[in-house]
């Protein structure tokens, strides 16, 4: 008799974390790109302001973009798999799998 396999598909609230995981992590690429942008822009003496202005403006945004995603990386992931065999290192067998 075969053994019922795992489900194919994660559960909605499981996904969801994993791609808000996902997005926390680009967070500081998407930071370094676009902080590094100005270096590719031509330079005057007159947009030295400007360039400042969009540097403190990107910094903010990235303050503001992780506060948004900060409460949702907060909470344990939930989907039916318990503490132990989440908390267990790669190649550790558990005691469903000796059995």
């Amino acid at each position: 008799m075969r053994r019922p396999s795992a489900p194919l598909f994660l559960a909605r609230d499981v996904y969801r974390k994993r791609r808000l995981r996902d997005a926390a992590r680009l967070v500081p690429i998407l930071g370094m790109f676009l902080l590094i942008l100005p270096v590719f822009w031509s330079h005057k003496a007159q947009t030295a302001g400007a360039d400042w202005v969009y540097v403190l403006a990107i910094w903010a945004g990235l303050i503001g973009l992780a506060a948004l995603l900060a409460p949702g990386l907060s909470q344990p992931e939930s989907g039916g798999e318990s503490g132990a065999e989440t908390d267990r290192t790669p190649g550790q067998i558990t005691e469903k799998q000796a059995l």
